[in-house]
């Protein structure tokens, strides 16, 4: 069985954290891979990786193939672009989707990959690049369940766990509902810095207090005290947040639900996003507040 991870042409390896979902230290035994990114691909083939020329090139050499790319248009892009997987899935061959993407994107390309014979999951991560590093992802899967069941080893291998979640797109749902509360929260604990900060409170000491009582987790501690260091480099990219805040919303919307509190979040990483913040951490959203 050969696996793959696809990583988009659009994405410039200087501001994208995608990588392959596995650990250098988990590594499939056999990895085929795409060459749009040469230098993000040497490291797997130094591990025996395949190389393959184009999206549709690697699915084809697969069983199963998967990809985690920014945004619903590169994740189209990948499988129905020129030469993209679409081509190169035939009967059984398995597509798992691990890109943060509304569920209309993840409805049609199970479909086109359904109609060609092969097998659709969809398989969001939950977690930051250091989680994704350490195999400590979380994973929400839905689609196909004898996909799911069959790629479990690869799912123990990126992450802590997994959850299956039914139909295809309840985990495009599902991650965009907990990515809409981070991003919300990241925004509110960075509005309270400030808010300490113009009302002549310790910035360090509001942390310990927070750290201290119901919301105190290594999540808060850790982007604080970036925050407070200045420090902001990129873990979970703040475009990206604010990318799924915007499709939380349009979600909320579709749904006939309020989504006031997202919707006040997703202006403030807009005006961090016109700061010039778009490629640094989620926590340059207190810039927003400074500026």
């Amino acid at each position: 069985v050969y696996f793959t991870h696809l990583l988009s042409p659009q994405l410039n390896p200087k501001n994208s954290i995608a990588k392959s979902p596995f650990p250098s230290s988990r590594l499939p035994q056999t990895l085929a891979i795409t060459p749009s990114l040469p230098e993000e691909c040497d490291l797997f083939i130094q591990e025996g990786a395949r190389l393959g020329r184009t999206p549709a090139e690697v699915a084809s050499m697969c069983d199963i193939t998967f990809s985690c790319v920014s945004d619903p248009k590169a994740a189209r892009d990948l499988v129905l672009g020129p030469s993209g997987v679409l081509q190169g899935i035939r009967p059984g061959k398995c597509y798992i989707e691990m890109s943060t993407v509304d569920p209309e994107t993840i409805t049609e390309l199970s479909q086109v990959i359904t109609s060609r014979g092969g097998r659709f999951l969809e398989a969001p991560v939950a977690g930051s690049q250091q989680l994704s590093n350490d195999g400590m992802l979380v994973i929400l899967a839905a689609g196909d369940r004898t996909v799911y069941e069959d790629c479990s080893s690869c799912f123990q291998a990126m992450g802590k766990t997994s959850f299956f979640l039914g139909e295809a797109g309840n985990a495009a749902r599902m991650m965009l509902i907990l990515n809409m509360v981070q991003g919300s929260f990241m925004a509110t604990i960075a509005e309270g810095l400030t808010l300490a900060q113009a009302t002549g409170q310790s910035q360090q000491t509001f942390l310990d207090i927070l750290c201290q009582g119901q919301m105190a987790s290594t999540f808060v501690d850790q982007k604080c005290q970036n925050i407070l260091q200045g420090n902001f480099k990129p873990d979970y990219y703040l475009k990206h947040i604010q990318k799924d805040l915007r499709l939380a919303i349009s979600m909320g919307d579709m749904a006939n639900h309020p989504t006031p509190m997202a919707a006040a979040a997703n202006e403030v990483y807009k005006r961090a996003k016109a700061l010039d913040q778009s490629d640094n951490d989620i926590s340059a959203v207190y810039r927003a507040y400074i500026h």
